[in-house]
């Protein structure tokens, strides 16, 4: 079936253009790689605060009494540590030990569940989810209405604060709250995010955000804060370690290959856990590894990983010049036999072969 090449604008596009962001297609959507370079922006996020149009992302909402069931058999974590306000890295494996997506569970109560997935695999999710509910859940996806920014640096919870009476400073890591802000009722304000850096994620109706986002540089402003690109958002991503779904995982690997051995919890049922324990009991084969580059270049996603003697032990998934650590570094899958901390190994960058070492995540720590 051939994909239409019909591009979707999110609520915010026609901000981005106008504000002069170079706009490129980003899993069928229109949105902003760079508005001022990706160096500056990241620079931004570490040291201040940016504003990323995240609103591509997918939300399902979940409802019922076997709400809680649905989501613990579709997904590797243990939901039932979750409590109102509490979120949920996790992911759904594929029934034949890969991944379908990695996402957040988010307990609104004790039988309303949001699911936040990756933008390129809605479809496939919901899909995924829907076939193996035959527990009566009542599924809503309400992605096409919603909005999502990402505010993150170590001033956006200054920044947001000026905007809700929501004691953001008492809303722990992986919570959320629901509140009043920029005078609009009912919005989401979540503490994660993608950058490894603080700050908040805002889940609000499109139809307010274009007041959300004006209100939010309105008071960011003395902050020096800034429109961000999804160019950014992978680079700080990648001084985190932080796995970015059709790169470092995807349908052919596992959670326990790709290091989320922490959101597989064997404690429960749920689809592929006898072949995850099969996979524990007997031994990776394989493992994603960070490595930094000791030699001069930048790893890029599919150069060949080898050995001292040339031989191929695997491949790079993601890789970049870290803009503030001011050196090259990835991500990738090896076996397990070259996986260990401190080995060095050579990223095949055109026909040489250039030393790197392997190196924990994160890359980067404040």
């Amino acid at each position: 079936m051939s994909e239409t090449l019909t591009l979707q604008n999110t609520a915010l596009s026609a901000k981005h253009i106008a504000l002069g962001a170079k706009m490129v297609p980003f899993a069928g959507y229109n949105m902003p790689v760079s508005y001022t370079g990706l160096n500056e922006e990241h620079a931004i996020v570490r040291n201040g605060v940016g504003v990323f149009d995240v609103s591509h992302m997918g939300e399902f909402i979940l409802k019922g009494d076997k709400a809680l069931d649905l989501i613990q058999y579709v997904t590797s974590n243990d939901a039932a540590q979750l409590y109102d306000g509490r979120v949920q890295y996790t992911c759904l494996p594929n029934g034949k030990g890969g991944i379908v997506d990695d996402l957040l569970v988010y307990r609104v109560d004790e039988k309303t569940y949001m699911l936040v997935v990756n933008a390129s695999n809605i479809e496939k999710d919901w899909n995924w989810i829907s076939k193996h509910n035959t527990f009566g859940v009542d599924m809503k996806n309400i992605s096409g209405g919603t909005s999502l920014l990402a505010i993150q640096g170590p001033k956006a919870l200054d920044v947001l604060q000026k905007l809700t009476d929501v004691k953001l400073a008492d809303i722990p890591y992986y919570h959320f709250a629901k509140g009043k802000f920029a005078g609009i009722e009912n919005i989401v304000l979540s503490n994660t995010g993608y950058t490894g850096s603080g700050g908040f994620e805002i889940y609000f109706d499109n139809e307010d955000a274009n007041k959300i986002w004006d209100a939010i540089f309105a008071a960011g402003a003395e902050y020096g804060i800034k429109p961000i690109g999804l160019g950014a958002r992978d680079t700080l991503r990648l001084e985190m370690g932080f796995c970015l779904y059709g790169n470092d995982i995807d349908d052919t690997t596992s959670p326990l290959e790709a290091g989320l051995g922490w959101v597989t919890k064997f404690n429960k049922d749920f689809i592929d856990k006898d072949f995850l324990l099969n996979q524990k009991e007997k031994g990776l084969t394989k493992k994603l590894v960070g490595f930094e580059m000791i030699d001069r270049g930048i790893p890029r996603h599919d150069y060949e990983i080898v050995d001292e003697a040339g031989t191929v032990i695997g491949k790079v998934t993601s890789g970049t010049q870290a803009p503030t650590l001011q050196k090259g570094i990835g991500m990738g899958y090896v076996k397990t036999a070259n996986a260990k901390m401190g080995s060095e190994i050579f990223i095949k960058v055109r026909d040489k072969a250039l030393k790197a070492k392997i190196v924990k995540t994160p890359f980067y720590t404040k």
